[in-house]
């Protein structure tokens, strides 16, 4: 029996037809030619090329967005801060020399007062004179006045026409009067040496005897012979004396200059005057810490 021939008969059968073969690899191919791609276009001389990077916006914008909003978010800060807590306050003139000069900025307590204490005698305050020293507000354009105004607010103006700086000398029921046979002021029948007074002063060349009304304030300067205080307004409504309700506040500290940093303590000066009346122990606004 011829087996070997039956064996490469049956190889022969079993390998692949290369006919079939060629018809598998025509039948996967595309027909006809390939699709030709169109050339990219080569920018022109006049045309830049285009940048790859996404478009954000402008270059620098962001950045100079992030700074202006935290200025205006810093600022409004301390406007608030300035509004209800601390003011700075700049001294504009020379009354209240040599405890405070001009150009001083001083840090003004707005809490001072808020929960039920009133201003007592050596306090220096920052109070708003319309009604008292000056009977009308003062007129201007409103635009410069609010500019101003938030200038001031952060110190970096003089303050408005209408807000003063002195000592209180006088609250209410003191009977205050210049001068006692040694030239000094006393205060309900005590005589008070006053050792913030500018050097060479004395305490008031305008004699007067007054008694000052519940809830308002006897304010004068500590440079007596350069202040316009309680004394040039006797014959006024109010007899030169400042509602309580229109003081701001408590200056209790000179923020600038450096050189000059300080707090501003009440004196003791005026721990010894009795209450009105002369009431014995009945003392009212000693000196604060």
């Amino acid at each position: 029996m011829d087996i070997e021939g039956r064996l490469a008969e049956r190889d022969r059968s079993s390998c692949s037809d290369p006919e079939h073969e060629e018809r598998s690899r025509s039948s996967h191919a595309p027909e006809g030619p390939p699709a030709e791609q169109p050339p990219a276009e080569e920018p022109s001389a006049d045309q830049p090329p285009a940048d790859p990077r996404p478009r954000t916006g402008a270059p620098g914008a962001r950045p100079w967005r992030r700074a202006a909003l935290l200025a205006a978010v810093s600022m409004a800060l301390v406007l608030l801060v300035s509004g209800f807590v601390v003011q700075p306050f700049q001294i504009p003139s020379g009354s209240m020399e040599t405890t405070l000069r001009p150009g001083d900025r001083v840090l003004v307590n707005k809490l001072a007062y808020r929960f039920g204490d009133d201003p007592r005698r050596g306090d220096v305050v920052v109070f708003d004179g319309t009604g008292s020293f000056l009977q009308e507000g003062a007129a201007g354009n409103p635009v410069t006045g609010v500019l101003r105004k938030a200038a001031a607010a952060v110190g970096l103006a003089e303050p408005a026409e209408t807000d003063y700086i002195k000592r209180v000398v006088g609250v209410g029921g003191d009977r205050v009067i210049c001068c006692d046979k040694r030239g000094r002021i006393e205060v309900n029948g005590r005589p008070v040496n006053e050792d913030y007074l500018y050097p060479g002063d004395t305490p008031s060349q305008v004699p007067f005897d007054t008694v000052v009304p519940e809830g308002r304030l006897w304010v004068m300067g500590d440079h007596r012979s350069a202040s316009r205080d309680s004394r040039d307004h006797l014959g006024e409504p109010g007899g030169g004396t400042v509602p309580v309700d229109q003081v701001i506040g408590r200056a209790d500290w000179i923020g600038w200059p450096f050189g000059r940093w300080s707090r501003i303590r009440g004196p003791e000066v005026f721990a010894h005057v009795p209450g009105p009346g002369g009431a014995p122990g009945a003392v009212r606004g000693g000196a604060h810490g």
